[in-house]
């Protein structure tokens, strides 16, 4: 095994027992929540000790760093490689092609691209709408901070349910900047209550997943119905920012 993987095993095992005891807390099988290792900035050998730590979903931020790290390792075929980023619409293509799953969904323009791309690629790709459910004007997503106007979204979301190619399955969310454990609850309640709006409105669609929670609010998320966590420097350490790409 890779000699940085060993701490990295350690505490990749360590958050699955987080998860677990978090889970259990509220009554949730542990195997219902999946660990995303973020692995942005990171070079190709920690993103590789992750994987042979037993890491089998991997989430980037960047499109073009993901998808060097997606071929430069290509040898790791059960592993999903998750984009957990924003997304600009230029770089569409990149992740139609390349992920096997988006996080960050957040324009009905950036929905249609992804569509057409992924059409030509003869692909199907599974999304997680992102909503702004805080109210910050530098976060990304579809405004849902105020639950009074939630209808407005039904249109846009309709839109998107109706690609063809790009396959809606369920919310994602980041609490405003800086909050901590305690202050995100309220936030992850509030996209576990938008779950529920959207699974009233479009009973068709599966609306089951939820991503949010990061390495320092994950097991908050957990006891609030989050599927998926997206942790990072709990695992693989602190970010770096040396990647060619």
């Amino acid at each position: 095994m890779n000699p940085i993987a060993a701490p990295i095993r350690e505490r990749y095992l360590q958050t699955l027992d987080t998860i677990a005891r978090a889970a259990h807390s509220v009554g949730r099988a542990p195997e219902s929540v999946r660990l995303v290792v973020v692995t942005k900035t990171q070079p190709l050998e920690v993103v590789r000790a992750a994987m042979e730590a037993g890491a089998i979903t991997l989430g980037e931020n960047y499109p073009e760093e993901g998808v060097m790290k997606i071929q430069s390792l290509s040898q790791f075929s059960a592993v999903e490689w998750h984009m957990i980023g924003h997304v600009q619409s230029r770089k569409a293509q990149l992740v139609a092609e390349n992920f096997n799953f988006l996080h960050s969904l957040d324009s009905l323009k950036l929905a249609t691209r992804l569509d057409r791309f992924c059409a030509q690629a003869g692909r199907i790709l599974p999304v997680l709408l992102e909503f702004n459910v805080g109210g910050e004007e530098s976060k990304f997503g579809w405004q849902a901070d105020d639950e009074s106007r939630w209808s407005a979204l039904l249109a846009q979301v309709s839109a998107v349910i109706a690609l063809p190619n790009v396959q809606v399955r369920g919310l994602m969310t980041m609490p405003p900047l800086g909050s901590t454990a305690d202050s995100s609850r309220p936030f992850f309640q509030k996209l576990k209550r938008l779950q529920a709006y959207f699974s009233s409105q479009f009973p068709q669609t599966n609306f089951s997943e939820l991503s949010m929670g990061t390495s320092g609010d994950y097991q908050t998320a957990v006891q609030e119905g989050a599927t998926l966590v997206r942790i990072g420097t709990a695992i693989v350490g602190a970010r770096q920012y040396n990647v060619e790409v």
